[in-house]
């Protein structure tokens, strides 16, 4: 393949050259160019004028409308990863009119997403497309929400996750729009398995990324078909029914550096004007200039720690039981989890998680921590290693703290909720990670919940919290280490410092 502006994206799932050839790449792409205006101006063009596509476009259209040696279409559904403003309502929105047009008698087309009104961007541009073409206004009936084929009966309509009833659909062309803001699972489903009945169903997803989970707590639709799609290009799962392309920045690419922003976007000083991420890279949260300039996932969508500034860390291995510890301790009942966090008192602190207990999916709604088994990790912990303080804040725990401080283990309260704690405890942490003056364990639990930390910040000062107060995303292990290790530079400054330890 000649090698183009914008093309291979980062992942791009296989598709074989000769699939490609006899395929419906071109025809759709005369269709667009031939019969589909610009329906705006923008530095790509002026409204009125063809909509040409790039070298990507067309070399993207190639491998989502491939089709096998028996003559089907290669992939029944398809993810497109790209940045925004690089063209994707205009796309959708041409796909779209071309499955309408060109598709089976009888056929349905629906523009999805997860709002209404997000579902009326793509279905909106391939609207006011057929009002300036005299082609294609020629052939069809327009309504509110709806475009008609009156010689074929086909018809293509918007549909989004606030609608009530999607049972009864027969699609066999679904263009969803931002998959990534599904709040569940419901639409998709619902419209991949209405699509059983047709010959040659294609369900497009189009987004940006986004935060990784839905409002279930669990990995979203999009995070998910992602993943799959990832597995697929990396060659670890062979499924030819689904077509991944995802144009991103390197993982831990610095957002800032101008490079990065073109290799994350094919439309870069074409389609997307540089002089807009210069700006826009200034005032924009970090998470969301990644999800939505360079193409990346997040935890949160406005995190606490820099992308990549835990991991950076180095590694550390567990103290012997000469060194001081100090244990931070953040518990739950239902719900939420309860974790515990080990902090040596060092000059270079050594953090390692302990022990997490959380509700897994499989769980029933009556789950609840094991106290008891909360209560013999922590006497286990302080018998095994040189625990001077196990840190808590004792809501909800008051009474197996009072029986822990009875048997002798070194109980301090500590109040996570106080502002006047939490600000300079999480300007403590923060300092310490961006400085390199600490190493841990790379617990990947640790550092989910680390991930899933976001700031408040008010007149009292800058502390770490939940996104909301209903999200499932864990942060207590995070809450743990924070109080573990203020409570750490708290003793260490009143003591001798201790030789650095080795590290591996």
């Amino acid at each position: 393949m000649a090698s183009v502006k914008g093309w291979p994206p980062a992942l791009l799932t296989p598709v074989p050259l000769a699939d490609r050839k006899r395929g419906d790449g071109r025809l759709i792409t005369d269709f667009i160019e031939g019969l589909c205006p610009q329906v705006k101006d923008s530095v790509g063009g002026f409204a009125g004028q063809p909509l040409i596509l790039r070298p990507w476009q067309r070399q993207l259209m190639d491998h989502v409308y491939a089709r096998r040696a028996d003559g089907r279409y290669r992939h029944r559904r398809v993810l497109v990863g790209l940045p925004r403003k690089s063209g994707k309502s205009a796309l959708g929105s041409g796909m779209a009119l071309y499955a309408l047009l060109m598709g089976p008698r009888g056929g349905e087309v629906y523009s999805c997403a997860a709002d209404r009104d997000q579902a009326r961007i793509v279905f909106g541009s391939a609207k006011t497309m057929v009002e300036q073409s005299p082609e294609l206004s020629g052939v069809t009936r327009l309504f509110r929400d709806a475009i008609e084929v009156p010689s074929t009966g086909s018809i293509y309509r918007v549909l989004s996750s606030e609608a009530y009833t999607k049972e009864g659909l027969n699609p066999h062309c679904v263009i969803f729009d931002e998959v990534h803001a599904s709040p569940d699972d419901e639409l998709y489903n619902v419209m991949q398995l209405a699509m059983s009945a047709r010959v040659d169903p294609l369900l497009i997803g189009i987004t940006t990324p986004g935060v990784k989970s839905d409002r279930t707590g669990q990995d979203s639709i999009a995070y998910r078909l992602y993943q799959h799609g990832e597995k697929i290009a990396k060659g670890e799962v062979d499924d030819p029914s689904f077509f991944m392309s995802w144009w991103k920045a390197p993982d831990e690419s610095d957002h800032r550096d101008p490079k990065m922003w073109q290799v994350a976007n094919p439309g870069y000083g074409d389609l997307q004007d540089p002089e807009d991420f210069a700006a826009s890279v200034k005032s924009t949260p970090e998470n969301e200039f990644r999800t939505k300039r360079l193409g990346l996932w997040v935890n949160a969508q406005t995190a606490w720690l820099p992308a990549g500034a835990w991991d950076k860390l180095l590694s550390a291995s567990h103290p012997d039981h000469e060194v001081e510890v100090i244990v931070g301790f953040d518990g739950s009942f239902s719900g939420d989890s309860t974790a515990l966090v080990g902090v040596t008192v060092e000059n270079v602190p050594r953090v390692w998680l302990i022990k997490t207990w959380e509700k897994q999916q499989a769980d029933t709604d009556d789950w609840r921590v094991d106290i008891g088994e909360v209560e013999a990790t922590i006497m286990n912990t302080c018998r095994d290693f040189n625990v001077i303080e196990v840190v808590c804040d004792p809501f909800r725990w008051q009474r197996s703290m009072q029986e822990l401080d009875a048997v002798g283990v070194p109980i301090v309260e500590y109040n996570s909720s106080s502002p006047s704690r939490m600000v300079p405890a999480t300007a403590k942490m923060y300092d310490a990670v961006m400085s390199g003056k600490l190493v841990h364990d790379h617990n990947p639990t640790l550092g989910r919940h680390l991930d899933n930390c976001v700031v408040k910040t008010d007149r009292l000062g800058p502390r770490i919290t939940k996104e909301h107060r209903a999200s499932p995303r864990k942060i207590d292990a995070a809450v743990a280490l924070v109080m573990a290790f203020d409570r750490a530079t708290w003793v260490r400054e009143q003591e001798p410092v201790m030789p650095v330890p080795q590290f591996f």
